[in-house]
Order: structure tokens, then sequence, then C-alpha cells
């Protein structure tokens, strides 16, 4: 896939870098020569030094044919031109960071696909550590209608050694939800699991729930250190 960046700030850097990781081929804009110079050096992507919302600029860097823009300018304004020039040259995926929520419109309206909020999303990253302190990582699908929650099993949790259909099967396990991953060990690949999946000790868990039932997930895994608590049925 051939990406264009607009920008080569520390996120268009991080961007470049793990997208070329990835196997990308990644062409980066930026007005900083000594930046444009890291890109090719250390990163190992093209770089073209000049002004991201020059039409002769992105040309040259190739934007009619690039498969995803990604506009991480250092201002709203500029994200929003780079957005719009995107557009008009018919880049088929847009994407573009955004400071000011006042902008979220104007950057729909002018074509962008994805828009991240740096504000909110800092925010929101801030707020669920601090409310949901066991929880390793969160991932908000639909504009946080759904909610994916990466867990750490404890060692001597009373789900060890059941499977994924007894869990399921446990009265205290909130309807709705659903176990969509499963690492048995840090070092381990994350698999699919199925009904006989068996949940070891130290393992990890993503799971899918709904915003209100974040609580009841985090409390069956907490309590269920306590056997009594969990009443397992046995079939």
């Amino acid at each position: 896939m051939y990406v264009l960046i607009g920008g080569a700030g520390l996120v268009g850097l991080s961007l470049a870098q793990k997208l070329v990781e990835l196997g990308h081929t990644i062409a980066v804009v930026d007005i900083d020569p000594i930046a444009c110079r890291y890109v090719r050096e250390q990163v190992g992507a093209m770089a073209f030094e000049g002004s991201a919302v020059s039409t002769e600029v992105l040309l040259e860097a190739g934007i009619r044919k690039a498969d995803s823009l990604a506009a991480v300018l250092r201002s709203d304004a500029l994200n929003l031109a780079l957005v719009t020039l995107g557009k008009h040259y018919g880049v088929p995926h847009i994407l573009t960071r955004m400071r000011h929520s006042d902008f979220a419109e104007p950057l729909r309206l002018a074509g962008a696909n994805h828009i991240v909020s740096t504000v909110e999303l800092a925010v929101s990253t801030m707020v669920n550590a601090i409310e949901y302190p066991q929880v390793e990582s969160m991932m908000h699908f639909e504009q946080g209608q759904i909610e994916v929650l990466k867990l750490a099993i404890p060692n001597n949790c009373y789900v060890v050694g059941r499977t994924l259909a007894e869990v399921a099967r446990n009265p205290m396990f909130p309807p709705g939800s659903l176990i969509i991953g499963y690492q048995s060990h840090p070092h381990t690949n994350l698999i699919i699991p199925n009904g006989s999946t068996v949940l070891e000790p130290g393992s990890t868990v993503l799971i899918v729930t709904k915003p209100g039932q974040i609580h009841q997930i985090i409390d069956f895994i907490d309590g269920c250190q306590q056997p009594e608590s969990l009443n397992f049925y046995k079939f």
C-alpha cells in the first residue's frame, strides 16, 4: 500500500516507522530538511521537502497514486487543507489528526474518512486508566457503543481450568458479552478461541461488551477469586 504522510513531527515519524515495519511504501512530506533526512536515513521511507499543502509538492510525492493519506500537520487548518487536496486528487482513504473539536465537521465535509482527536484520545485513555486500572487496554467502536477490553486472568482465579463455554454459562458473566481473543502467555500468539478453549493461569483475554457492562466484566474477573461467589453450574 502506498501511504502519503503530511507532517514529519513525532506522530508523523512514528506512523511512518510503524507502517514501514508493516511492509508498506511510505512517502513523507515536510518543510523541515532535517526531518526529511531523518525519514530517509533512519525510517527507510521516501521524503519530499516542501509544504504538504503545495499541489506541486504533493504531485511530486505521488498523491495521485496514494492508497491512503495521513494529515498530521502542526495545525488543524493545515490538516483541513491537506484533506481537501487529498479528496481533490482522489485519494480513497484519508485520515487526519484533530486538535480542536470545532474542526470535526469541516474535516468530515472535506473528505476525511477517519478523524483522530488527540485531546479526546488522551483524556479518554487517562480516564479509563483511572477508572479501570485492571484493564490492560481498551478499544472503542461505533462511537463508543462497543468496547473491547484486554484483561489478565489472575493465577488463582476460579475460572482457571474452565472452558469458555463453562464461563459463558455462569450467571454472573454479563449477557451479551463475548470472549473473542485468548493469549495463554505473554509471548504466545493471540488466538480466536472457541467454547472448548481452557483458560490457563496468567492468560489474557479480549472481551467484547457494552459500555454499561464494563464494571460487571471487571467485577466478574476480580471476584472470580472467591469460588463461592461464582456458583458454576455443573454439566
